[in-house]
């Protein structure tokens, strides 16, 4: 029987040659895979989840949906286990204090094969999945770009065949909702857990204890950390599917629990329910993920988290090292200057560095190996990656803080403080000002640690130029220790989940290879001037634009124009990332076609996005800025729909799976030398967005990889901003010499976007005139002449496609495929394989 409509087909009924177009990037519905799919779904309706079609709600279905593809899942998932024990590789352990996962069903249902399976069953149970898929709750376990790439390594690692395991906190909150109300940024919670999480497993049994406070006592068979209060680490552990390998690795969060005698002792008759009460504070720790993005806040509590997920973590790295048979619990191995060889841990920025003194405190206080020796196997086995260089988001920890909470910690700190200042001072006799700069200890006021230090690494790993002043010191001394590696997005779910129209476009030139070996897209330059797939690209970005068009009108009941050109800059709010220089131009634009209504502009509809941390006020008056400037212009009834500004609400993971797909064009325009990579342009770029951006960060390799030409480059570039520096940047030189920057700039500060409160914005023109780090007026007049070119191409719609086909050639570079294989090769001494593991039967 032919198969019935699937949710791609059911808008219009296809030829046979289009449904077997787009089968392929999805899956096959095979007709016994949907059949058991099918029976799957009504079994867990009626065990798992305890209800019939009667009384079943959408979530039901979506639970039942989800655990129906989760059994796909399972036998792969113990079975990549056995062969990990029954081979017995190395195994690399990526530690983060994020992980930005979003949605699991649909990205598991493409890595199995599976989407198009589900798509019929669920459509022959009177079901649209779609809906069903939204019913899911994002896992905002993560801020943005840190969180996001954590994300997109675990899907390369599995992807690759590596022995590899995702480690973090299972937070009970992740990064907060925002409502927009009235113009401001509302933060609510996230409780993403209330309904359940249908993807995780509890561990009970591999529940570890993690100690806090007490004191040090030394002894002469070594040191004694005593008196210490115990929170327990629960692990939850979650799949994480290679892409159609049969791969299943696992991610394991930790969740704190207080043991049952926490505080009971220490209550006398009568106290007993205030003592069960107290267990919150020991829980607290995996309550909450901190909202803040580039912003380091020296709280107790983010330090407890940072040691709760290292220290669970490291038991089990050296649990699962001693005993390396499957289900065994017998030590199998007790020589650990074999660690290096079967271990490699990987420190995602700062957050986890406290694995250093951790690893040598269990190696020296509890497993009695002498300092020397254990150093060695520190270095060899940990290595970190930094993922900015704003001086704010270093960490520096207060040493009383430190003393207080982790008392054993700080003496091994000072010892490895110590002996790296003995080398300093062996290698530069004399230069005291290089040892104060180099300690890990800084004095002053108060004394502080400085946990980012690539002495204690194999390898720091970072993108942005080595001479940034924080590590030149360090570089100097030992550069073999530095390395770059160019960030990436995994393409399974930055294309094929979220732009299938031009995974199918792309696949029918190239074959599908290119989902799991991004190079292959390089052969598209074959058809920059092939008539039929320009207009199959062209097509393709239309109709996700009409899509989201519909969503966008849903949600912010503004009409939206689909033939305008759909301008997206999405990404934290912060100063450096410069969305206030994305407004100036908006301003512009609004003021030339007021001035000129009756010329041919080229329409606009503008969209900005992301979420501002609660604490960083000038970041919350930006959203306002936003909100205030759309409410002018959309309302402007001589601007018409030439022109709307919209402020994407809760910008997420699921957002982005909408909004990228429909971008035009792709704002990346943070001050040269501020961002260390970003991967919103790889995305973007990808799904065939032209950037507008400055030479920094990722959009330097974009110019290289597309070429110049196909970008729209601006301002200034690293060293016209240090030169600038140097002379000194004075904003109200380009605030006098350009009329249109004064314009916009007097109009937000009279309070022409902000009648009712004529002074809204003062804070914000006097930042922008006085006290500016990142130079928003330096590159106004270049931005403004390079948006003009923009609107100049859109006009001409087979040129600006050429471009777009151009740059989805070029994004071969910026798979996190191949940046996981050059991080196996050249840091942890692994080799990635595309080799398939045995399918597991179904049946067992």
């Amino acid at each position: 029987a032919p198969p019935s409509p699937t949710r791609a087909t059911m808008s219009k009924p296809l030829s046979d040659h289009d449904r077997r177009k787009q089968i392929s990037v999805r899956g096959l519905a095979g007709i016994e895979n949907v059949a058991e799919l099918k029976q799957n779904f009504n079994r867990h309706l009626h065990f798992t989840l305890v209800k019939d079609r009667n009384v079943a709600t959408k979530r039901d279905y979506y639970f039942a949906l989800a655990h129906t593809v989760r059994e796909h899942l399972i036998g792969r998932w113990i079975r990549t286990q056995q062969h990990y024990y029954e081979k017995d590789p190395k195994r690399v352990y990526y530690i983060s204090l994020e992980f930005y996962m979003g949605r699991t069903l649909q990205n598991t249902m493409v890595n199995l094969a599976l989407e198009n399976a589900c798509d019929e069953a669920t459509y022959q149970l009177g079901l649209d999945m779609e809906e069903l898929e939204d019913m899911e709750e994002d896992a905002g376990l993560g801020n943005g770009g840190l969180g996001r790439l954590a994300a997109c390594f675990l899907d390369s690692m599995a992807s690759l065949g590596l022995a590899a395991y995702g480690y973090g906190i299972r937070y009970e909150f992740g990064i907060f909702n925002q409502k927009i109300v009235n113009g401001w940024q509302v933060e609510e919670a996230d409780d993403w857990l209330r309904y359940g999480n249908p993807w995780e497993k509890a561990r009970p049994e591999y529940m570890r204890p993690v100690h806090f406070y007490g004191r040090t006592e030394h002894h002469p068979d070594g040191v004694k950390w005593v008196d210490t209060q115990v929170v327990l680490a629960l692990p939850y552990d979650t799949p994480v599917p290679g892409y159609r390998n049969n791969v299943v690795n696992t991610m394991r969060l930790w969740s704190a629990k207080a043991p049952c005698e926490f505080n009971l002792k220490d209550f006398n008759v009568g106290g007993y329910i205030q003592a069960v009460l107290d267990r919150n504070l020991a829980e607290n720790i995996s309550r909450v993920l901190y909202p803040n993005d580039n912003f380091f806040e020296g709280k107790e509590l983010r330090l407890k988290q940072e040691y709760f997920v290292v220290s669970a973590t490291l038991q089990d790295i050296i649990r699962r090292f001693k005993v390396s048979k499957f289900g065994s619990r017998e030590i199998a191995r007790t020589d650990f200057s074999k660690l290096p060889d079967k271990v490699a841990i990987q420190l995602n920025d700062t957050h986890p560095a406290m694995a250093i003194p951790e690893l040598m405190r269990v190696l020296v206080d509890e497993e009695k190996l002498d300092w020397d020796k254990a150093w060695d196997i520190c270095v060899r086995t940990c290595a970190y990656t930094n993922h900015t260089v704003l001086p704010e988001a270093l960490e520096r920890w207060p040493v009383d803080l430190f003393a207080h909470l982790l008392p054993r910690h700080l003496e091994i700190v000072y010892e490895i403080n110590r002996r790296h200042l003995e080398r300093v001072a062996a290698k530069y006799p004399g230069d005291v000002d290089r040892l104060r700069r180099m300690s890990l200890i800084e004095e002053g006021g108060q004394k502080r640690i400085n946990m980012i230090h690539s002495d204690i690494l194999k390898a720091t790993v970072y993108v942005p130029t080595i001479n940034s002043n924080i590590f030149k010191d360090f570089y100097e001394m030992e550069p073999h220790k530095f390395q770059n590696k160019t960030n990436g997005i995994t393409p399974r779910r930055w294309l094929v989940m979220c732009n299938p129209g031009l995974a199918e476009v792309i696949a029918e030139r190239i074959g599908e290879d290119f989902i799991r070996d991004l190079d292959q897209l390089q052969s598209l330059r074959n058809y920059v001037n092939d008539e039929a797939f320009i207009r199959d690209i062209a097509k393709v970005k239309q109709e996700n634009k009409l899509k989201f068009a519909v969503h966008l009108e849903e949600h912010y009941k503004v009409k939206i124009n689909p033939n305008s050109m759909f301008d997206i800059q999405v990404k934290r709010i912060h100063e450096y990332k410069r969305q206030l220089l994305n407004c100036l131009h908006i301003i512009t634009y609004y003021n030339r076609i007021k001035k000129e209504p009756n010329k041919q502009w080229t329409p606009r509809t503008v969209m900005i996005g992301g979420k501002a941390a609660p604490g960083y006020h000038t970041a919350k008056m930006i959203i306002r800025l936003i909100t205030a400037i759309g409410e002018v212009v959309n309302n402007d009834p001589v601007v018409g729909d030439r022109l709307k500004v919209i402020f994407l609400e809760n910008y997420r993971v699921t957002l982005a799976e909408k909004a990228i797909p429909a971008a035009d064009l792709s704002e990346q325009i943070s001050t040269a030398g501020t961002e260390a990579s970003g991967t919103g342009n790889m995305k973007f770029m990808l799904n065939g967005a032209l950037t507008i951006g400055t030479m920094d960060g990722a959009n330097v390799e974009m110019a290289e990889e597309a070429g110049e030409d196909n970008l729209f480059i601006f301002g200034m570039r690293v060293d016209d901003v240090d030169a600038l520096d140097m002379k000194g940047y004075h904003a109200e030189e380009y605030y006098n010499r350009l009329p249109e920057l004064k314009q916009a700039i007097d109009q937000i500060a009279g309070g022409f976007f902000s009648p009712k409160q004529p002074d809204l914005f003062k804070e914000i023109v006097n930042m922008l005139m006085h006290h500016d780090r990142f130079k928003v007026f330096a590159d106004y007049e270049d931005y403004i002449k390079c948006q003009e070119k923009v609107n100049a191409l859109y006009k001409n719609p087979k040129e600006w496609t050429k471009k777009v086909i151009y740059n989805i050639a070029g994004c071969g570079k910026f798979s996190s495929d191949r940046t996981i294989a050059q991080y196996a090769r050249e840091i942890w001494g692994m080799e990635p394989t595309l080799e398939k593991l045995p399918a597991p039967d179904d049946k067992q």
